[in-house]
């Protein structure tokens, strides 16, 4: 009896497998309703350029098809600890949740070791960050390699830039890059640094950064496939920055890494560690107050730049 009921166990998966495979209709998935959270995001630099504070409300994880709604009404002040004060004005005209504050002539927000805080008054509530400046190292140079194809991937120029980490354990950056002065910005092209290695247990501290850091620059380039493809050709210009970032922050960016750069696709959503708000370095003056996400860093930034000519 028991092999009879195995035999035909088999024989109606095997039936039912071409009409289970089959099956591709849409699945509604039903999500709970919940409240908007303040998310604020503020990475603000030293460089003499407008600064930006943006000030927006969270939406549900699968209604993405538009920008999440801006904040307006907000106050927005930074401020340090040799007594100076940044106010970040709203966009009147847009309020679309951006604050500014444009560095005056001999104004400059982010000197290397200097502690700030971020103070935001939204609707009664009072919500707070600190941040120290760390320090950066000068970028040396940019270089471009040829590299010939294997498989599917075609012949290539690949970029690297060449600097050393500063002496002293416990230094942090982004590496952020620009092509064509467009800035590359996809999880999986976030490229930060721990002194001059990808994390703390290194030991590469002082010396040139190591080939993963420097060689992440190249952006990643895939065709309408999937497949990668050439991505710096003739005349394309790279522009490198390194960002300092405190350890929080670099944190920070690793949780964004591994939540949003799934290989798996949509379907890592339910076979891999349960998605969740990454942490931030904000609180609400009252414990008992509104949520709040997003992050609060303060860098210094060195930067340099190198078009690609090949005749």
């Amino acid at each position: 009896m028991g092999i009879q009921l195995k035999f035909w166990t088999k024989f109606l998966l095997a039936l039912m497998m071409p009409v289970l495979l089959a099956c591709d209709d849409e699945v509604d998935i039903m999500l709970g309703s919940s409240t908007a959270v303040l998310n604020i995001d503020a990475w603000v630099n030293n460089k003499s350029e407008l600064q930006t504070i943006k000030l927006t409300l969270s939406q549900p994880y699968f209604e993405n098809d538009q920008l999440p709604p801006g904040v307006s009404g907000a106050r927005v002040r930074i401020s340090d600890d040799a007594g100076n004060w940044y106010d970040f004005t709203e966009n009147e005209r847009t309020r679309d949740g951006s604050y500014t504050w444009m560095p005056a002539t001999g104004e400059q927000l982010g000197i290397p070791g200097r502690t700030y805080q971020l103070i935001v008054d939204y609707q009664g509530e009072t919500f707070e960050a600190t941040c120290r400046a760390g320090r950066v190292p000068p970028i040396d140079s940019i270089t471009y390699k040829f590299e010939e194809g294997r498989g599917p991937i075609e012949d290539e120029y690949r970029a690297e830039f060449w600097g050393n980490d500063l002496v002293g354990k416990g230094d942090t950056y982004w590496i952020k890059t620009y092509k064509n002065g467009k800035f590359i910005n996809k999880a999986s092209e976030i490229n930060i640094a721990y002194d001059a290695g990808i994390s703390s247990g290194n030991g590469f501290d002082g010396v040139p950064f190591i080939s993963p850091v420097r060689g992440k620059i190249t952006p990643n380039e895939v065709d309408s496939d999937g497949q990668r493809e050439p991505s710096i050709i003739h005349r394309d210009s790279l522009y490198v920055e390194i960002h300092s970032i405190s350890l929080a922050a670099f944190n920070y960016l690793n949780e964004v890494i591994d939540q949003t750069d799934k290989i798996g696709g949509l379907s890592e959503l339910f076979t891999s560690t349960p998605m969740a708000n990454v942490s931030t370095n904000l609180a609400n003056q009252n414990p008992k107050g509104s949520s709040v996400v997003g992050f609060f860093n303060v860098a210094v930034v060195s930067g340099k730049g190198k078009r690609l000519f090949l005749f």
